[in-house]
């Protein structure tokens, strides 16, 4: 089984209710202003009026649900098939492909792909491996295989999760600038295969790569009283669709929303469970 971020298992990688009639009239201003959908084998566009609408959804453990009322899926994409996809399309969903670009999970499908010298430390939380990520001729063909298997299946954008090993006990002498590098060459690698970049994370070298990345996914940042590091995405009008596992969406939603992102409550496991903010 593979582990996931938070130390959640995951292959591969008392609320009150809003009135019956409000929550219709959202879904028809949600549904009214959700943009066209790019056809198969497009990257994923992020219009910027749409950047402080976004509904989204996280969900890389238990079965999918697909009826989830959200704009923006974002999965596992070695769990999710290619009809689950084609039935979130036919709905006008945006899907991102979940990929951690910097660890390794000995379960993962291709772990046998990343040849022992760029092997790092183990986090015992998880059990992923961290990567060397200043050997690029070593991981960009491996990265490309998995960027490949999110456009078969018909995503139209990536996260990069684990993008941040130089701020960690990775076992290698990581630098800032080797993974500004590194995660910089990944954004053009997938754009170069057709897929919408986007970050998980990382928010010391957010600044520095808002430029080369669509969008943006934090944790907790209004727990952790991080929000205004993620503030080079919203001001550039690109999404940053936020989580919070804890605490009511009545606290943490005013702060988000001003900053203007989309946020959601979840399970640190990201079953298919979610409390949305409302749209601003």
């Amino acid at each position: 089984m593979r582990i996931g971020l938070g130390g959640r298992p995951a292959r591969w990688l008392h609320h009150r209710a809003l009135p019956a009639g409000l929550t219709f009239t959202l879904l028809v201003t949600v549904t009214a202003c959700r943009p066209q959908l790019p056809p198969p084998g497009a990257p994923t566009s992020w219009p910027a009026t749409s950047a402080r609408h976004w509904q989204w959804q996280w969900q890389v453990a238990g079965v999918l649900d697909p009826d989830v009322e959200a704009d923006v899926f974002v999965l596992d994409p070695v769990d999710t098939t290619a009809a689950e996809t084609a039935q979130l399309r036919s709905r006008s969903r945006r899907l991102v492909c979940q990929v951690h670009i910097g660890s390794v999970h000995p379960a993962d499908p291709d772990a046998s792909r990343y040849p022992a010298q760029v092997r790092g430390a183990t986090v015992a939380r998880t059990g992923r491996i961290w990567l060397d990520v200043r050997r690029w001729d070593a991981l960009r063909p491996v990265l490309a295989d998995r960027f490949r298997l999110c456009r078969g299946k018909g995503f139209g954008a990536v996260v990069f999760a684990d993008a941040d090993g130089y701020d960690k006990h990775s076992g290698f002498a990581l630098e800032f600038d080797h993974q500004l590098q590194f995660n910089r060459r990944v954004a053009a690698l997938a754009r170069s295969l057709d897929l919408s970049p986007g970050l998980l994370g990382d928010l010391p070298q957010v600044a520095a790569l808002a430029p080369d990345f669509d969008f943006a996914v934090n944790e907790e940042c209004v727990r952790l009283r991080q929000c205004e590091k993620l503030l080079p995405f919203a001001d550039a009008g690109k999404p940053v669709f936020h989580v919070e596992y804890t605490g009511a969406t009545t606290d943490f939603c005013v702060t988000s929303i001003g900053y203007g992102f989309a946020s959601i409550r979840k399970h640190r496991t990201l079953d298919a469970w979610r409390l949305p903010c409302p749209s601003p």
